[in-house]
Formats: C-alpha cells, structure tokens, sequence
C-alpha cells in the first residue's frame, strides 16, 4: 500500500487563487499542502518525511517585487533541486532573484490576454501558437539572465513565461489556475506529471477519514456545538461532525430574520430527520436590534459574526459544550484576508467578523482547505439529501447583505419578496443547474416610476445570476431576454415598493458575486 503521497508544496504569498492552485493539483490525484512563503529547506525536508515532495509552485501574491517589505523566498529552497513553478508574483520574484529585470510595466494586464508561445514546451508542452490567458499583473519581466529562456510573451510583456536551460526552474505571468486561462489544466498537468513526475495517487475520499479524526482529535472527550444554516458547507460539516462526536454534538440553526421566504421551516423539517440533537434559536428581534443604523457592510458583517457568536456561547452554556465547529470554507478565509500579505475583500461573518474575545476553547473548522464544488463532492460521498447538495450558496448574514445599507422590516419584506420571484422563473426557465446563485440586491437608490397612472417612487432591485465553478472566479450569466422580462415584470407588479429591475452584467473580478 501506498505510504507516501506524491505533492507539490504551494508557497502562498497572499494571492487570491493561491488556495485554487493547490485545488487545481488535488483534482489531478496529486496531494498539495499550501506552506508560508517563507518556508525554509529544513521544513520542506520534514514535511518530506511524511509526504513525497516532487515540486513547488510559488503563489501569485498583491504585493510589488520593488516593495520595502515585498515577500520573499529563503534562496535556498531553489537549491533543493526540485521543480519550481512560479505564477505571476512568483515568475517575477525568481526572475528577480537570478537578476533579471523587473519594472512596473506601461500597460497593466487585467483580465483576458492573448499570448505568443514562442516555445512549446515544458509546461507548455502541447500548446497552439496563441494561447488565451488569464492576467493580472502591474509589474512585468523585461529580460533574463543567460542561463534562462523566453518561452512566451504578449504585445506588452515581452517575458510571458520563461525556463531555466538546464534546471527544472518555469514562471508564467499569467494564472493556468482559473478556468479562464483555456488550457490552464494542461499546463498544470505539464508541471505536475511531465516536469515533477508525480504518480497520481491522492483520492478525495481521503480527506473524509481525516476531517473526521480532525474533528475528533480536536473536541476529545468533550462536547460541542455546530452552527448549521442548512446550506452546503454547514451541513456537510455537520455529517462529518456527527460521525466523529455523535450525541456529544448539537446543531444550532441560529433564526436571525434575514433568511430567504419559507427556509426557515424547510431546514427545521429538513434537519430533525436527521437523528442529532437539533435547537432553533430565535433571534431575529435581537439581531435587527443590533443592525439598527448600520449602514456600512464591513461592520454590518462583524456586527453579525459577533451576534451568532453570543447566541452559540448562551446554548453553549446550556448544554456545557466548550467546542463551535463552523462549515467555514476557503474562499470565506481567503477574501477576510486571513493570511500574511493577502488583502481583505470583505470580512465574511464567521472569520474576520468574529469577535476577538469568545468562550469556546476552540472553533473548529474541518472544511477550511475546501471550495464549494469540492464540498459538494464530499457531500455527494456523504449522502447527503440532493436539495442540500444542490442548494445555491447563501451568505451565512442572509440577507442583511444583499440589503444595501441600514436594514428595516420593510427592506427585508421587499428583498424576501424580490428573491423569491428571481428563484422561481429561474427554475422555471431550467437554468438552475448551469448557475452558481441568483438573487436580488435591494439597492439604497430609489427611483421614479408609473403605476396605475400615477407617480411612483421606489426602490431599485438589481437582479445578479453567476456562472463559476469555484467562487474565486465568475461570469454574469447571459439570461435570455424573455427570463428577465418575466422577472422584472413579476417584482414592479407583485412589489408596490419597486419601481424599476436592472440586471448586474459584472464579472469576478472585478466584482465580487455577492454586492456586499
């Protein structure tokens, strides 16, 4: 039996998809672990101890190589004499370290670019001539030492992609980890079979047994308490949870008003099926109380984070549970800018909008390392029911985050409303399985309008529909014309407070999928 995974270590330098580049790995039946960027050569030879480490791939990262403080790497590693990747940070920081040249270049690159491939090969092996990619960079690689080669470039970044002549040394300006780079996987694939020769020989199912002893190790002989919304990553974590603690596990679905129409009901039917000790807390006066004039979303987020933290410690207290285990998921930690040199997006309610002072010895988060489609995959492997698997993501702050600005019960009846109708001609149009989410965003812009004749002024409800695989990265979705006719048509006629529709036709980035 198999006693060493093959795995390519990611050195993280804070870059939004650095997490996505170990996914990227995993799915190809290689193990990753995503390591400090400051890692030295003796810890990579003690992580070798228990895995088979057969490369690196350096993350891309929002700092500027020029910086005072930029992130760096011990040189060292280099001299380890194992395949390195460097990903457009880390292409620029290697082509830096050999004295190339780097300087910020005359045309930023964000977003789709067409590259020359000068050379096919290495990681490159296999590729057509222009090759469509995914940029994002302000700093460029201008020229490479003797020993190093161009493999690719673009109209304004003449050093694109690049190889050391005689070592496994590659960096590509660009991101082969989002889906919007055509052949990224095959350049990935390249890395990780033609250059690090790794054996695919890492399932997910693994990671099942090993969140679970996680869990179990964790909360020992004691008990514990897990907040469960009813989507797809608190429910998931609440299987595993179940398996590993049994009755020493209670599942708290914390009712803070801003649910969508009718799902409070459906999870409390859904979840006392379930066989685990199950409470419904209502709190939805008290959150409401507290939400009074905030208008701001990063405190609206916090304020939120530190309410259902209050209301886990008083069950808590009831039921003696000195563990919260939460189905907190990568991109939640990634966009609260959890790791050193990584920017805050937003601070997502149960990470960074968590109160600094709590009475749990310990949150417990199994699902961290993990993307939406892989803890649906999990799910699936679970058994868990399909309308969970397949439920679309909702923000642990409901609604009260797609309520722009100060909330009141009339904002919440109108965003109930609004989301409703946007589900329903979704799903009856059939294109619920080809979407990430859909939703409303009750807007703070109010708008003139005409009913029955008469003047109208109301609100402006923005109609958003994603397509992603993973969250980190999405596109509007290109809704037939009919579809929005109908929606917006249903919400000015069945929700007298609005008086005009408009559609979101933002990607990911710029944009976030969520407004706040």
């Amino acid at each position: 039996m198999q006693t060493k995974y093959d795995t390519i270590l990611i050195l993280d330098f804070g870059g939004q998809y650095c997490h996505l580049i170990g996914r990227r790995v995993r799915e190809q039946g290689v193990y990753s672990e995503i390591v400090p960027h400051d890692i030295t050569p003796e810890e990579v030879r003690k992580i070798g101890e228990k895995f088979n480490v057969k490369g690196l791939i350096l993350s891309g990262g929002p700092a500027s190589v020029y910086e005072p403080n930029a992130p760096q790497i011990n040189f060292a590693i280099l001299e380890l004499r194992l395949p390195v990747l460097g990903l457009c940070y880390g292409h620029q920081l290697i082509a830096q370290m050999v004295k190339g040249k780097v300087k910020p270049a005359e045309c930023r690159e964000y977003g789709f670019a067409e590259v020359v491939i000068d050379k096919p090969v290495g990681v490159l092996k296999g590729m057509k001539p222009k090759e469509v990619v995914w940029m994002s960079h302000g700093d460029t690689v201008f020229e490479l030492p003797a020993e190093f080669e161009t493999l690719a470039h673009t109209e304004s970044c003449p050093v694109a992609a690049y190889r050391h002549k005689t070592r496994a040394i590659y960096g590509l300006q660009w991101h082969p980890e989002v889906v919007h780079t055509k052949n990224g996987t095959q350049m990935l694939r390249n890395f990780i079979f033609d250059v690090c020769c790794c054996e695919a020989n890492w399932k997910m199912e693994d990671l099942i047994g090993k969140m679970v002893n996680e869990i179990r190790t964790e909360v020992g002989n004691s008990t514990a308490i897990i907040g469960l919304s009813g989507g797809i990553d608190s429910s998931v974590a609440t299987a595993l949870a179940a398996r590993a603690l049994g009755d020493k596990l209670t599942a708290v679905f914390v009712d803070h008003g801003f649910m969508r129409e009718g799902e409070p009901e459906a999870i409390s039917r859904t979840f006392q099926k379930f066989g685990i000790n199950f409470v419904v807390a209502d709190a939805q006066k008290r959150f409401m109380e507290k939400l009074k004039g905030v208008v701001d979303p990063e405190k609206k987020r916090k304020v939120i984070g530190k309410e259902f933290i209050r209301v886990f410690e008083e069950v808590a207290e009831k039921s003696g549970a000195q563990y919260l285990i939460q189905g907190t998921i990568y991109p939640d930690r990634i966009e609260s800018g959890f790791r050193k040199n990584s920017d805050v997006i937003k601070s997502h309610h149960n990470v960074a909008g968590l109160p600094s002072k709590i009475k749990f010895k310990k949150i417990v988060e199994p699902l961290r390392d993990l993307y939406k489609d892989e803890v649906r995959k999990v799910a699936l492997m679970l058994g868990l029911p399909k309308e969970i698997v397949n439920r679309q993501p909702f923000p642990g702050p409901g609604l009260a985050v797609r309520i722009i600005g100060e909330l009141d019960e009339e904002k919440v009846k109108v965003a109930k409303k609004t989301d409703a109708i946007v589900r329903e001609e979704i799903e009856k149009a059939g294109l619920e399985k080809k979407l990430w989410q859909y939703f409303t965003v009750l807007t703070d812009t109010k708008a003139t309008g005409v009913k029955g004749d008469s003047r109208a002024y109301g609100y402006v409800v923005a109609v958003r529909a994603a397509e992603s695989q993973e969250a980190m990265t999405a596109n509007f979705a290109q809704i037939p014309y009919p579809v929005l006719e109908k929606i917006s048509t249903r919400i000015t006629n069945e929700v007298p407070e609005v008086t005009r529709v408009v559609y979101d036709v933002t990607h990911k980035p710029p944009a976030t999928i969520e407004w706040e």
